[in-house]
């Protein structure tokens, strides 16, 4: 049978079952030495935490309370008082705080790492953003831009900036009417009897801007409703189709 001295580290860490934690909750009203020791140990776990704590793994804290359950648990060297080997007692704590710096240290690595990406992340979206309004810009101030409207049967306007010279264009969709549910509106630069994509808005959305890549040589630009992840060729007569050059 388990020593119930052994059971102060597994109890601080809620690895003991439901017999053993109501055992070892009984133990404790007549065991000085061990109320003592489970307040130091739980004083231990405390200090550290971390401040920045967030939920590990449940992998993890599986994996520690296994490993601390098969620690063996036996006496090699003199008894202390109350029955109890000092050895032990202090080899106990140990585990208790190794387990602790492990729970806290591999939260605290996870949500560091977390954050971390979401920073690069911003980051790189932001320098996309940068680079993609200073290329509108570009466009709308080219010597050669060439702007074009169409309106839409159901009501709203498309105007496409087009510069041959930097081979890019921004279209600028306001006021459609917003697609069916899990549609979108896709932008098709068409040569020919050729249409390539352009992009497409947010599904939904009945407005917005898109740079343009690709227009020189392309003869029409027009608009069509697809599915909201966009479609290899238009499947629909444009809405809105109308010469940019």
């Amino acid at each position: 049978m388990t020593d119930i001295h052994a059971l102060a580290g597994a109890y601080v860490l809620d690895a003991v079952d439901d017999v053993e934690r109501a055992a070892f909750a009984r133990h404790l009203n007549g065991c000085e030495s061990c109320a003592l020791e489970l307040a130091e140990l739980r004083e231990a776990v405390a200090r550290l935490a971390d401040p920045t704590w967030s939920v590990p793994p449940p992998a993890l804290r599986t994996q520690v309370l296994a490993e601390i359950r098969r620690t063996p648990q036996e006496r090699t060297g003199p008894v202390g008082r109350a029955g109890r080997d000092p050895a032990r007692s202090w080899r106990r704590r140990l585990a208790v705080a190794a387990a602790a710096v492990l729970l806290a240290g591999g939260a605290g690595a996870v949500t560091w790492t977390a954050q971390e990406q979401r920073v690069r992340d911003a980051r790189t979206e932001a320098g996309a953003a940068r680079d993609e309004a200073g290329r509108i810009r570009a466009v709308l101030a080219a010597p050669d831009a060439v702007v074009r409207t169409g309106a839409a049967p159901a009501g709203g306007r498309v105007t496409v900036v087009a510069s041959a010279s930097r081979d890019e264009g921004v279209a600028v969709l306001d006021g459609l009417a917003a697609p069916a549910p899990g549609r979108a509106y896709q932008l098709w630069l068409i040569e020919g009897t050729t249409a390539t994509s352009a992009g497409s808005l947010p599904a939904g959305a009945g407005g917005g801007t898109k740079l343009l890549s690709g227009v020189r040589g392309k003869g029409v630009f027009g608009v069509t409703e697809e599915p909201a992840s966009g479609s290899a060729q238009p499947t629909m007569t444009p809405l809105v189709a109308f010469a940019i050059t």
